[in-house]
């Protein structure tokens, strides 16, 4: 398994340190900006003419309020309050401002070049002048601001419109109590006439139905009884009903029952006293005959003349039960025809006055209509007189001034603290805004995520920015051990051990390939393995700067056969390190590299070095990159920090891949540690680390040791 193989790209998630990275990285636009944009806000600032703003306070009232009357607190109409605001803002105040203070003439020589312009002119100058306002929330107080470069003329003009629009409230309310006034006249009399044609219709129809004058007098038709007289016959007829049904009933109760429990009962439901008399009489006979009969026996002539006696008093009190049996029965017939007799005068009566409401009921309708308009003329009468007692008594004005104007001491426009900080302000969000849109306008290689994310290989080392030759910078040199990473983890991506020939490529110029190529080179010598470094870059030959030989004869000598391959090699000051500069190239010798005799020279210095590097031009531009990759055992890709788009590097491995080429990597070049967070572990403890030790060597007084000459080889 691949120990370096790349890892799945993951969801990209911003920090913020990504933006404090963007805003570090870009802090140079970010200041100019900023400076730019404060520089602006302050000359305008300056520059700019100085104004005054003026303001006149006033309290505004929705209705008037009439002399010494106290209206309960109410809620603030802030409707009212808006409309009255566009008011104060409209031609019919503003000209009668413009009138007064003689605007047309003054600033006819202030703004119109001497002429005297129109009102119409002048309104749309002045409007722009004043900004009424609430003074505070949910109150009736106005302010009056107006802004002039004259503070005598700002509070000038405050306090007219104040005044205006005061007079202004005064006329409108006045006019109304008129028109008001009017109007009611003018409907009352068209009520007069209305109220003369109902009376004539009303007296018209009392005479054709024959109303009399007590009945016209009234509210409605006349009726035959009266409520009262009504409601009395109505009570009787109710107590006739009770009596009639008590004594049906107990008519019917009487008749049901015995003779002889008849004569024990009627006593108790009709009390009579003759009956009583006859009872208390048969009692005492029969007491008397009780006696008698015990003393001589039933057939003596005083026991026959007492049982006789007892059979009269028999006889006279079944009589009056019978007397009194017929005088209920004549009782309840007596209520029977005095209730049917009742009833039907009652309805009768209803029926007459039915009949009379019904004939007369024009008459009352066309009275009930007369008596309306005479009411609505009455209204309208006091209404006429109130608003005429109203307007002649005084009132409390509906606008206060609650303070005048007063020429300014200082200047409202412009304010130079404010307008500075709002330069800083902006100068801030812009600067930092565009260094936000040029990092996202920049598609080049800024993070190792960026790297594994488009080109799906592993970055194999990052290498910091201002790197020089190993060489001349010695052993210790800071930068070394970001070579050292790069070599370890290139051993460890070898598939194979006898991999041992590479080239280094890039998809533009400039890139730091060249001395990427010859500093791994140095760390592979350095750690005792026999390394040359061959320039092929043929075109644009630079290795040999770095050594500073002679560049005369190399590569293209030894494919030309001009030369052996002894003869091209040099040896360094590293003495397991050789070099093969890159040689003349003749015009006529181009695509020399795709050849045999190439593919000779890579087996051959296979076979005598541990490690051989090519450095190359830029795949993009050149064919030679393409040929190298495709005839080494690795390829080593250059990527610089924020130089070229990620297409176009993503554009030149797929052409490392098109020719077969085996890429190994990716190496990140030119990193600024300093300003991305994001690199210092792989570079930054490093450069710390090594610096100390620098520092510890100064101060112990230990020398450099100096460099090796260069030689070349025998």
């Amino acid at each position: 398994m691949d120990p370096l193989k790349a890892t799945p790209p993951q969801e990209s998630k911003l920090h913020f340190l990504d933006y404090w990275r963007i805003v570090r990285i870009r802090k140079t636009v970010i200041m100019a900006v900023f400076f730019l944009v404060v520089l602006t806000a302050t000359v305008v600032t300056f520059y700019l003419p100085e104004t005054y703003r003026a303001t006149a306070q006033i309290q505004v009232e929705q209705q008037q309020k009439q002399f010494n009357e106290q209206q309960p607190s109410r809620p603030i109409d802030l409707l009212f309050i808006q409309t009255e605001l566009g008011v104060l803002q409209s031609q019919a105040i503003l000209h009668r401002v413009i009138s007064n203070l003689d605007l047309n003439k003054k600033w006819g020589d202030k703004y119109f070049g001497g002429q005297r312009p129109q009102t119409k002119e002048i309104y749309p100058l002045l409007r722009k002048q004043i900004s009424p306002e609430a003074s505070f929330r949910n109150t009736s107080i106005i302010d009056i601001n107006v802004v002039c470069d004259d503070r005598q003329e700002a509070a000038d003009i405050a306090n007219e419109v104040a005044a205006v629009y005061l007079n202004y409230r005064r006329e409108r309310i006045k006019e109304n109590a008129l028109l008001g006034i009017r109007t009611l006249e003018e409907y009352s009399k068209e009520q007069g006439k209305k109220v003369a044609a109902v009376q004539t219709d009303l007296d018209k129809l009392r005479v054709e139905l024959g109303i009399n004058e007590d009945e016209a007098s009234g509210t409605g038709p006349s009726r035959m009884f009266e409520r009262t007289v009504l409601e009395k016959i109505d009570a009787t007829r109710i107590q006739y009903i009770d009596k009639y049904v008590s004594e049906e009933k107990l008519l019917r109760e009487l008749a049901n029952l015995p003779p002889d429990q008849l004569k024990g009962v009627i006593p108790t439901a009709a009390p009579d006293t003759l009956l009583i008399t006859h009872l208390s009489e048969l009692a005492i006979a029969k007491n008397e005959l009780v006696r008698l009969q015990k003393q001589y026996g039933d057939e003596h002539p005083d026991v026959k003349k007492s049982a006789a006696g007892v059979a009269d008093i028999n006889k006279n009190i079944d009589q009056r039960v019978k007397d009194i049996m017929v005088g209920i029965q004549t009782r309840v017939n007596v209520y029977k025809e005095t209730l049917d007799k009742m009833e039907s005068e009652l309805q009768s009566a209803r029926s007459n006055d039915q009949q009379r409401a019904s004939i007369t009921r024009p008459y009352w309708t066309k009275k009930r209509e007369l008596d309306n308009l005479l009411f609505e003329d009455r209204i309208l009468r006091i209404d006429i007189f109130t608003r005429g007692a109203e307007d002649k008594l005084p009132h409390q004005t509906i606008v206060t001034s609650l303070g005048r104007a007063e020429p300014p001491d200082k200047a409202y426009r412009p304010n130079k603290t404010v307008n500075i900080a709002l330069g800083i302000i902006l100068g801030l969000i812009v600067g930092v805004g565009l260094a936000f849109f040029i990092e996202y306008l920049d598609t080049s290689v800024k993070t190792i995520d960026d790297v594994e994310r488009a080109l799906q290989s592993p970055v194999l080392g990052v290498i910091p920015q201002n790197v020089g030759v190993l060489l001349e910078e010695g052993v210790e040199s800071p930068h070394a051990e970001a070579y050292r990473v790069l070599r370890t983890n290139l051993l460890f991506s070898r598939k194979d051990e006898k991999l041992n020939t590479m080239c280094v490529v890039s998809a533009g110029a400039g890139e730091g390939k060249s001395t990427t190529i010859f500093n791994l080179a140095t760390i592979f010598a350095q750690a005792g393995q026999r390394v040359v470094v061959v320039d092929s870059d043929l075109r644009r030959p630079t290795l040999h700067k770095m050594l500073n030989v002679t560049n005369s004869i190399g590569l293209t000598n030894y494919l030309l056969k001009q030369n052996t391959l002894e003869e091209v090699i040099q040896t360094t000051s590293v003495p397991t390190l050789d070099f093969m500069p890159s040689g003349k190239l003749p015009s006529s010798s181009m695509g020399i590299l795709n050849s045999a005799k190439m593919r000779d020279l890579i087996n051959e210095l296979k076979l005598r070095y541990d490690f051989v590097f090519f450095d190359s031009p830029p795949i993009m531009g050149v064919s030679d990159a393409s040929v190298l990759a495709s005839e080494v055992d690795m390829t080593l890709q250059v990527i610089q920090y924020r130089r070229y788009p990620q297409t176009m590097n993503v554009r030149a491995k797929q052409m490392i891949e098109k020719v077969g080429g085996n890429l190994v990597g990716i190496v990140l070049n030119n990193i600024n540690v300093s300003q991305d967070e994001n690199y210092y572990y792989y570079s930054g403890y490093y450069h710390d680390y090594y610096s100390q030790a620098d520092e510890n060597e100064a101060l112990n007084g230990s020398p450099k040791k100096a460099a090796r000459e260069i030689k070349p080889k025998a």
